[in-house]
Order: C-alpha cells, then structure tokens, then sequence
C-alpha cells in the first residue's frame, strides 16, 4: 500500500518564496517564445501590409515613388465622396450583404434541423454532401452556369421556365438590373448554404439527447423542442458566424458581383459594389490614390461595426461576446 510522503513545512515556504523570487520573464518567457512564430508571421502577413494605406493620402507619382509623392491629406475621400458612387457602392454592399447574413442563418439553421431529423443517417450524409459540392465550385464555374441559365437566346429560364408561366417574350437578363437584386442572393446562397448548414448541424448534433428525452417525456412537439432547447443551444455558434458575417459587412466577393454578372455596365446601379469599384479605379481608371482611400473607407467602417455589434451583444448576453 502506498504511504503518503509526509512534506517538509520550511522546505515548502522556501520553494513557494523562490518562485515568487522568479522574474516575469523566467516564469512566463517560455510562452512567448512559442508564440513568437505565430505572431511573427501575423506580423509580417496582417500588420505590414497596413503600411501602404498612406497611398490614400498621397497624389501617387509613379517617377517618384510612393514615399516622394507629395501628400494631399484628405483630398481622395473628398473626391470620392462628392460623387454619387460612394453612395451607390455603400448601399449595395449593405444591402446585399445584409441580405445575405439574414439568408444564410434562416436557411441554414433550417436545411440544418431537415438534416438533423432524417432518420437515414446514409441518405443525411448524402443530401449534405449534395449541398456542400457548390460551395467547392470556382465563381468562373458558376459564372457559366448562371450564363447557360440566363442566357437571352438559349437559357434554360428563357427557353423553357418561363414558357411554362405563359411568358412567351424572353427577358435580357444582362441588360435589366432590378432583376439582379433578386439572382445574386439566390446564387450566394445556393453556393455557399451547405457550408453554413454543415457548421449548424454539428452544433445539434452535440447537443445532449437527454434534453430531448426530458421533453419528449413532458410532451413536448417536435418544434417546441426547437424553438426551447435546439435554438437556445446552439446561439453561441449562431451569434459567432453572424459577428464573422458582420465583420466582413462591408466586403462583397469580388468573384459574385464581378463575374457572375459579367462586369455588364448596365447592372451597376445593382451590382457595383465596394471591391469591384476598388479593382475598376485601379485598372480602368488608374486612379491608384481614390481606390486606397475606397479600400480604407471599407476596412475602417467595418472595423467599427465589428466593435458596435459585439458592443450590442455583450449588452444583451455578456457571455455570447467576442471580448
């Protein structure tokens, strides 16, 4: 049998007043030597390249270089914003955006519980892999099958869809630019649903069963058990992939509003959006001062609503909070 080891109370306090004796840096350096790669490349990846953001306030002279050009203060955002595009831009990376978020949560959550309750875990795996296959599809891949959908002369909308409705004059859809407030959320979400559901699923799979068990004893419908138990348990994961979302508010994927619509210039007042404005200064334009002060404009403004929204959280659930 094992006998305790009797400890040594002077031995004990001597140890204990050492340690305390110990230097910050003896106690806790070898911490910060693990981190140091990680935080080396973060350095050198995310917080390096912020330097070039001083090309929005400087009239860029190319002879010169970037850190000769004569400065201009705030010269680019006031040419950017005394035009109708800052407006326009602003408005439809909100709008889709926001759209967007609402989309992928209600759907989401929603093919989520269809997957969940399927009693064939063989037949679940399959439609959730059916789902999941867009998202690994490239936006050229899915430019062209928007294309062979929409197409004017031999889409399959034009050609056979509409036909069925009695719509017999087939519709430009390339030329027609309310018609686009509704395609691209839908191309979105068809893309990028099965990620989302798949990140919902896993959170209700583990939840406990117990939980259901209790419920289905007291009586409990199927969707009062959603809406007390499914819903509440998983609004961490909910609230997290919104503050990501909402993080990236004032993001649009370049690939979605650029190729998708094919950079038709009928569809701008639709379809323009922050990046594609930034991409077209640049290349088209040339205006390399404007399109850093665009892209700064972006970044800062959605910086500031990541800090209002996780601000708005932790006042409503301290505990669902970021930081």
């Amino acid at each position: 049998m094992e006998q305790a080891v009797p400890t040594n109370p002077a031995a004990a306090a001597v140890r204990k007043t050492a340690k305390q004796n110990q230097g910050y840096w003896q106690r806790f350096g070898v911490f910060y030597l693990m981190m140091a790669p990680a935080l080396l490349v973060l350095l050198l990846n995310n917080y390096l390249p912020m330097l070039g953001s001083v090309i929005a306030f400087k009239n860029v002279n190319y002879s010169l270089g970037v850190l000769k050009s004569p400065w201009v203060g705030f010269q680019n955002f006031e040419y950017l914003f005394s035009t109708t595009d800052a407006w326009q831009i602003t408005r439809n990376t909100l709008v889709y955006n926001v759209i967007f978020i609402i989309l992928n949560l209600f759907v989401g959550v929603a093919f989520a519980l269809m997957f969940n309750s399927l009693r064939s875990r063989r037949l679940s795996k399959l439609f959730q892999t059916a789902m999941f296959l867009p998202y690994f599809l490239s936006w050229v891949v899915i430019t062209y099958l928007v294309f062979g959908f929409l197409n004017p002369e031999i889409g399959l909308m034009n050609k056979t869809i509409l036909p069925w409705f009695g719509v017999k004059e087939p519709i430009d859809w390339y030329t027609e630019p309310s018609y686009w407030m509704y395609i691209l959320p839908v191309v979105n979400t068809w893309k990028g649903i099965g990620y989302y559901a798949v990140i919902y699923l896993a959170a209700i799979i583990g939840i406990d069963q117990e939980y259901y068990e209790a419920a289905t004893i007291d009586g409990a419908s199927k969707w009062r058990q959603v809406w007390a138990i499914t819903i509440p348990l998983i609004r961490p994961v909910i609230i997290v992939l919104m503050l990501l979302q909402i993080g990236r508010i004032f993001y649009a994927d370049f690939g979605l509003f650029f190729q998708v619509t094919r950079d038709a210039g009928s569809l701008y007042d639709t379809t323009l959006v922050i990046d594609t404005y930034v991409y077209k200064g640049f290349i088209v334009t040339g205006d390399i001062g404007m399109s850093s002060a665009a892209g700064m404009y972006q970044a800062v403004v959605g910086f500031v609503l990541v800090l209002i929204s996780n601000l708005v959280i932790r006042r409503i659930s301290k505990d669902d909070a970021l930081f």
